[in-house]
């Protein structure tokens, strides 16, 4: 029985459901206030692009080191939503995301904020893993 279970689950798996679990994983982490396991999403790799406001970051350790000071404290990440999730597969291992995210905050925290995000997934043999992220 447990052998048919498992066997229906990984049948119903695609690529498009396995890149919406990255994304849950995502707000899940962010919300709990896990900024190292929200990185987990991205690629360990010094190809890692995110471009954002105040330019392009390149690399994990920089885009890891750009989210922690930039949300230094449970307070100042806040609650992240995604919505008007998009996602368009370009091959078998390579994804494009499109979509909203809406981050609650106090004042004190600096306020709402909300804007679009346009993703570029990998799909490695660790699953898939962001290779670019360009959010305004």
């Amino acid at each position: 029985m447990l052998a048919l279970a498992l066997c229906s689950f990984l049948l119903a798996a695609t690529p498009e459901a396995d890149v919406r679990a990255v994304l849950e994983r995502q707000a899940s982490a962010w919300n709990r206030g896990d900024i190292e396991e929200f990185m987990t999403t991205y690629l360990d790799s010094p190809s890692l692009t995110f471009s954002g406001r105040a330019g392009v970051t390149r690399g994990y350790r920089p885009v890891l080191e750009r989210y922690r000071a930039k949300y230094a404290t449970p307070e100042a990440m806040g609650a992240l939503r995604f919505s008007e999730i998009e996602i368009r597969l370009l091959s078998d291992s390579a994804a494009l995301v499109l979509g909203r995210f809406d981050l609650t905050r106090s004042q004190a925290a600096g306020g709402h904020a909300s804007g679009r995000f346009t993703l570029v997934l990998q799909k490695t043999p660790q699953g898939w893993k962001i290779i670019h992220d360009h959010t305004s």
